[in-house]
């Protein structure tokens, strides 16, 4: 039996998904090695290589007009700023801190897809948004002796890949996602570039930095390409709280290999924000299901 279109967008998703936790720990650490621009700039050429050598082997090249397609655009901008701001606020904050944060992205995205792509949400969905939302105050503390301006820099990350993955939704089908991906990867790899000009501050990376790096760029590779199937594939709130996945594994890196101990108010407030997810997912289907039968000619079972 075939799976439904949400179904394999949410494996989709839940592959990117892992994928990206174990590219953040790499992240993380390489910026402790070298600058984040530095380390954008190395892992995106890497990448682009990769995903390069694939479109040509599949045939996915295209046209750079491709880039007037605004859609494509927005993505490629909402990436680049995504990007840097989360590797500025990961090699400052725990990882499981700044991923926790940006767990907040599915809600937003929920927001988004009302307001831009008329998606309806009712009102149990907007009390689990506004839940989610006092999570990540719990987990920044405003105020609080423990509050870091890093944690504004991961909020602000949030903002750029909801608009990311909002417009991907709105690219047409018959731009290649592959070259989507190529032209993402180019485009962060260009502005790591310009990025480590401007900060002049260039560190020659040892074999196992490099090695590292390139390692990076594979399983940064493997999430984007995952990452665009999954919403080009299902619905944006059906797929989107699948993003919750990375909390658990983004607590288990940090304590294995950083050692970075998640306190009280860090556990709470994710888990808040990931009960919310998953309540807001949960009415997603509900709905689906009844907007399934009332298409129907026939009553449900049971009726």
């Amino acid at each position: 039996m075939p799976l439904s279109s949400n179904l394999r967008g949410s494996l989709f998703m839940a592959v990117s998904m892992a994928s990206f936790s174990v590219n953040d720990a790499l992240a993380k650490f390489l910026t402790s090695q070298m600058h984040f621009s530095q380390v954008m700039m190395l892992r995106g050429a890497f990448a682009s290589v990769l995903i390069g050598l694939l479109v040509l082997h599949q045939g996915a090249l295209r046209s750079l007009r491709v880039l007037l397609v605004a859609p494509v655009s927005l993505r490629i901008c909402g990436e680049i700023g995504g990007s840097a701001l989360f590797l500025v606020a990961v090699s400052s904050l725990p990882l499981a801190n700044v991923t926790a944060i940006v767990q907040s992205l599915p809600l937003v995205m929920t927001c988004g897809a009302v307001l831009i792509l008329g998606e309806p949400v009712g009102w149990r969905r907007w009390l689990a948004i506004a839940a989610g939302f006092i999570g990540v105050l719990i987990i920044v503390r405003p105020g609080a002796d423990g509050f870091s301006q890093f944690t504004l820099v991961a909020l602000l990350s949030v903002g750029f890949y909801a608009m990311r993955d909002l417009v991907t939704k709105r690219i047409p089908a018959e731009i290649p996602t592959l070259y989507v991906t190529f032209l993402t990867t180019v485009a962060v790899a260009l502005a790591g570039g310009a990025l480590t000009l401007l900060h002049g501050d260039w560190i020659v990376p040892s074999l196992p930095v490099l090695g590292l790096v390139v390692l990076a760029a594979v399983i940064t590779l493997i999430g984007f390409q995952f990452g665009i199937l999954a919403l080009r594939v299902g619905d944006v709130a059906s797929v989107a709280p699948v993003r919750y996945s990375q909390m658990l594994y983004a607590m288990l890196l940090g304590y294995l290999v950083f050692g970075d101990v998640p306190d009280i108010a860090m556990i709470v407030g994710a888990s808040v924000i990931v009960v919310s997810g998953i309540y807001t997912f949960h009415r997603e289907r509900v709905r689906n299901r009844l907007l399934a039968a009332n298409a129907s000619p026939s009553p449900p079972d049971g009726v």
